[in-house]
């Protein structure tokens, strides 16, 4: 079985920082990613709260966090995690490219957008229903569509969808935006946005393309529809934890519990980034996630080394 010093799970903020970290310190580092470097970032237009960075897209910021890891030769490998698993003490990586075991294992496996689950949102995905305004925005060049959601995710995106659509809603079931002020400000001064309060998303229907959406308001219980192109969802984030089988420690929702160190329940595995629970899951602070968990991810495996020559003498 091939045998590694530090495996870190997953390339996007976290995971890179983790890896630059590591291989400062002189382990033996690799990155295993199913999709590309970057993660979520890549499909984020403008990023400008990450210190030092007035502006740029994600693309170009996880461009960078991928050549500076580069840089310092941590080893990249496209494939899919299956499982983590710790047997008699021995961290077994399980990858759809095969086995590792790992000195140390760093979770930067990130989250992914949560689903509204009501009727037509699975039948019209990529026919008008989308998690990535970046992606998907110049399909609805002068077209009416709705954005679903009211945290800093739904309002930046809303935002953002305005520069190709006509007009768009922002569908949310309380009677105010959860987003940080500059964006509600942002939003308030935008003649393309028109909030829907207190309101949920109750079907998507069309024929063969989103052709409406029918919303409920939550106080009157009254049933309308709005006649749009598009459907843009974001309603919170979920971790990507499904290969873990709870291994480790979570809080309800499957957010890794860690310590001030990065370290989890179990010793020798850390985790970095949105995939841990967090009061916030920015850039800035996924990176700096990743420098502490390498970090401790080294004194592991030195303090291990340490012990083995002990036992040695």
């Amino acid at each position: 079985m091939e045998k590694r010093e530090l495996v870190i799970l997953g390339a996007g903020p976290a995971g890179l920082s983790a890896a630059i970290y590591g291989r400062r310190a002189g382990l033996d580092t690799l990155i295993i990613e199913k999709i590309a470097p970057g993660g979520q970032i890549r499909n984020t237009d403008e990023i400008e709260n990450m210190p030092g960075v007035i502006h740029a897209s994600g693309l170009e910021l996880a461009e960078g966090f991928r050549r500076h890891a580069e840089h310092f030769q941590a080893e990249f490998r496209s494939a899919e995690v299956k499982a983590l698993k710790v047997h008699e003490g021995r961290k077994i990586v399980v990858t759809t490219a095969g086995e590792i075991e790992a000195g140390a294992v760093i979770i930067a496996t990130g989250a992914y957008f949560k689903k509204l689950g009501c009727p037509g949102e699975e039948e019209f995905i990529g026919a008008g229903v989308s998690y990535c305004a970046v992606c998907d925005a110049s399909f609805f060049v002068d077209e009416t569509v709705a954005v679903v959601g009211g945290g800093n995710t739904a309002v930046e995106e809303a935002l953002y969808l305005t520069r190709f659509a006509k007009k768009v809603y922002i569908i949310h079931r309380r009677d105010k935006f959860r987003a940080e002020r500059v964006a509600c400000e942002r939003a308030a001064k935008c003649e393309k946005l028109a909030p829907v309060w207190d309101s949920v998303v109750e079907a998507i229907e069309g024929d063969g393309l989103v052709e409406r959406v029918r919303v409920k308001n939550v106080r009157t219980g009254e049933v309308s529809a709005l006649e749009v192109a598009g459907v843009f969802v974001f309603v919170g984030t979920a971790p990507h934890n499904e290969y873990l089988n709870g291994l480790v420690a979570e809080k309800p929702g499957g957010w890794i519990v860690t310590g001030p160190h990065m370290d989890t329940s179990v010793p020798g595995i850390f985790a970095a980034g949105d995939v841990r629970d967090s009061p916030l899951r920015q850039v800035v602070t996924a990176a700096a996630d990743g420098a502490v968990a390498a970090m401790s991810a080294y004194h592991y495996i030195d303090s291990r080394g340490q012990a083995l020559e002990m036992e040695r003498k």
